[in-house]
């Protein structure tokens, strides 16, 4: 079942309380940036796993037959890598929009690990925002053996195209920052498997 939670995350944040605003991308907001940035820089949010645990009704599936794309689980001892990027207030017209499905937009301690960016003035870590859809949204699939996630994204697909390609495009985009996610590794593997068997 979609969500639209664009309402709601108008309401969320005072960008006031921002003197820069920093966004943290973990999924598709790492290879497909559509939006205008003033700065990037790898990144990582502490406590966090990726799971590809959350429906998509409207981008990789559809309300029939849903695909299947990231969210973000609590894990106290977890670390999960993505990108930043430093935007102006009025990106959010267009994040909102992106992520209405179940997504809402949270504040977050982002990383910059062993940076040396005069731009980000040397800041182990800045305040942020992160999209995260919580178990509670009407889209939530939750859990599933990685083999019946694969599975259903293999037989997915929407307005967005095919919800294997999210899969393929995120592992390598992780790849490319030095990051192996081992859930996200796995059922890239088990796609490709799938996909040679057809």
């Amino acid at each position: 079942m979609s969500v639209n939670t664009i309402n709601q995350n108008k309401l969320r944040q005072s960008f006031n309380d921002f003197d820069e605003i920093w966004v943290f991308g973990y999924g598709s907001l790492i290879y497909k940036v559509d939006f205008p940035f003033i700065e990037k820089a790898p990144a990582s949010i502490k406590g966090w796993q990726r799971r590809f645990w959350q429906g998509s009704h409207d981008h990789r599936g559809t309300p029939k037959q849903p695909g299947r794309v990231v969210t973000l689980i609590h894990s106290a001892l977890d670390e999960c890598s993505g990108m930043a990027y430093k935007v102006t207030q009025d990106v959010f017209e267009h994040l909102d929009y992106r992520e209405k499905n179940g997504y809402l937009r949270y504040e977050i301690d982002i990383y910059f690990k062993g940076l040396k960016h005069d731009n980000i003035k040397n800041a182990d870590y800045k305040k942020g925002l992160v999209y995260i859809a919580h178990e509670d949204n009407a889209a939530f699939l939750g859990y599933a053996p990685e083999h019946e996630i694969a599975q259903q994204i293999h037989c997915s697909s929407g307005p967005s195209g095919q919800n294997r390609d999210y899969v393929f495009q995120l592992a390598e985009a992780l790849r490319a920052l030095g990051d192996n996610d081992e859930h996200v590794v796995c059922i890239d593997r088990i796609l490709k498997q799938l996909n040679q068997s057809v």
